[in-house]
């Protein structure tokens, strides 16, 4: 199971036949396996990983928020947790250790619109102390992936 998982992480367009071929195993024991582990919700879905620098579509404006949280008594960080995760501009939330809480990653149509997600619908929530936004300014990997070739460095050099 655990072998299977790790192609997909990999490689998500891997189908049944391959990874039956790559792992030596029954390609029904792989398709089994792969039914179960998405009934279980151990894989909630398949994503593919857009470089948005080649693209054409639409390129959202994505930030980085630590937040500072107060706890509920008796339900902790979920309660809190929950309430943000909900809104439709978070497209992640992680509980961290250090000075903030809570991480999201979140996103809109133009930097007005992550500003205004923070100012009215986020700092204003019960249990929420603090924040500070961090705007994405370029991705150089993702998932694993690299998304932007490195520059090589055409100077020449001088020694001395």
């Amino acid at each position: 199971m655990k072998e299977i998982i790790e192609l997909l992480e990999k490689n998500a367009r891997l189908t049944p036949e391959d990874i039956s071929r790559i792992l030596k195993k029954d390609i029904a024991t792989v398709k089994k396996t792969i039914e179960k582990l998405e009934k279980s919700g151990v894989i909630l879905g398949y994503k593919a990983i857009i470089n948005e620098e080649k693209s054409k579509s639409f390129k959202p404006v994505r930030a980085v928020i630590e937040v500072q949280v107060t706890p509920k008594r008796n339900q902790g960080f979920d309660y809190i947790a929950e309430r943000i995760y909900k809104f439709p501009e978070v497209v992640t939330c992680f509980l961290v250790s250090g000075t903030y809480d809570l991480l999201l990653i979140v996103e809109g149509d133009n930097i007005h619109d992550v500003a205004q997600f923070v100012a009215e619908k986020l700092a204003p929530l019960e249990g929420v102390r603090g924040t500070v936004t961090h705007f994405l300014l370029k991705k150089y990997k993702q998932d694993g992936f690299v998304l932007t070739k490195g520059k090589e460095n055409h100077r020449q050099s001088i020694s001395l």
